[in-house]
């Protein structure tokens, strides 16, 4: 009889295992399961419930665990901050006193994924390993001189008979392979062997003007040293044969820091074309979403964001608002922190099992006939 009463209130809505007693016809007290009244609200931070319902016979309710369970729930309602007792045996826990939203701190963490049963999966996209940084030479890393390459094509130009390229020809090459350059921009032959020759010839004529001197830019060295410490797999990629970007490595003090570098025989088209990032990714091991890419230049972050990378541009040779279109501009490379470059690849992917819901677009209603044929209704 209990039971249904329990199932017909309004505070009855799920059963409990406490005893209660009532009188059955021959006056005697008899115990059976009833259904706990649950709490339905707080007020502050006592608890509300209703009293004994002695019409329907019930004298008196037993919970045993009522005071742990309705402080449990009280807790929980306020959303009060633990705090375990570092050291020691014994597990303490203290209430601060402050009232804060349930997971204020720590930060979510977006790499985590908690369906994952490998603890060591979980960590290892939880720590800094999930994530690439892909180095430019020039403007980035060392110190660029650009009026050294409009010098270089200029001389190159006058030896080849050819006439002298624009101001704005040489703005659109900046980035680009020699042999790109010359074939598709400048027009100056379309033979290989021609092109190679007018490439291999330019590019003597740059490191002639530039005199093998590297100076390497300010703050490069301490970021690139910070993520060395976090196990950021770092690639490099230049438009220099490989033979000068080694001897310039060795130069400046940084063999052994990138995993992966990328010169010009290794792709065939430069900026703004995304190969050269793209195949850096793939010698990484990692996909383009968790790329970012560092240049100087508004090339660079067209090819970045063609190939589904971040960018961030470091203001060398540009001002900073020329290079709006990066996801972060700085001036030297240590004004950043391993928590912006997360900040940058943490986007939901299908990597992580979410994928951005496609827009629907929805049929307006017309309050209009589209048709351009009138009908008349009198004529039928």
């Amino acid at each position: 009889m209990v039971e249904s009463i329990a199932a017909t209130s309004l505070l009855g809505h799920c059963p409990a295992h406490g005893r209660s007693y009532s009188k059955n016809g021959s006056r005697k007290r008899k115990p059976f399961e009833v259904c706990r009244i649950p709490i339905t609200k707080f007020l502050g931070r006592k608890l509300a419930y209703s009293p004994p319902l002695s019409r329907f016979g019930v004298y008196r309710l037993t919970f045993p665990s009522i005071e742990a369970q309705a402080m449990e729930l009280t807790k929980e309602a306020n959303s009060y901050r633990k705090e375990q007792i570092p050291g020691g045996g014994f597990d303490y826990w203290i209430d601060t006193g402050v009232d804060r939203k349930a997971g204020f701190w720590p930060p979510e963490n977006k790499a985590d994924n908690p369906s994952l049963h490998n603890p060591l999966l979980r960590q290892e996209r939880m720590g800094c390993g999930w994530l690439g940084a892909i180095f430019e030479w020039e403007g980035v890393l060392i110190e660029d001189n650009p009026d050294l390459e409009k010098q270089a094509w200029l001389a190159l130009s006058q030896e080849e008979g050819k006439s002298p390229p624009p101001a704005f020809v040489l703005r659109r090459i900046e980035g680009m392979k020699n042999e790109q350059a010359i074939s598709e921009v400048l027009c100056w032959s379309r033979d290989p062997a021609q092109v190679r020759r007018m490439a291999s010839k330019k590019e003597d004529i740059y490191q002639a003007l530039h005199g093998g001197i590297y100076r390497i830019r300010s703050g490069s060295r301490e970021f690139v040293n910070v993520l060395m410490h976090y196990k950021i797999p770092m690639a490099l990629v230049s438009t220099r044969p490989r033979k000068i970007l080694e001897n310039a490595i060795g130069a400046i003090g940084i063999e052994g820091v990138f995993t992966v570098i990328v010169v010009s025989e290794d792709v065939h088209r430069g900026k703004p074309d995304p190969e050269m990032f793209v195949y850096a990714a793939q010698l990484l091991n990692l996909i383009p979403e968790r790329c970012i890419v560092f240049g100087n230049s508004n090339l660079t972050v067209e090819a970045a964001h063609d190939a589904r990378m971040k960018c961030v541009a470091v203001a060398s040779k540009h001002p900073v608002y020329e290079l709006g279109a990066a996801d972060f501009v700085v001036r030297h490379l240590d004004e950043l922190s391993v928590v912006d470059l997360k900040n940058l690849a943490d986007i939901e992917s299908v990597e992580f099992g979410s994928v951005e819901p496609e827009l629907e677009m929805e049929d307006e209603d017309l309050p209009y006939s589209t048709s351009s044929v009138d009908v008349n209704d009198d004529f039928w």
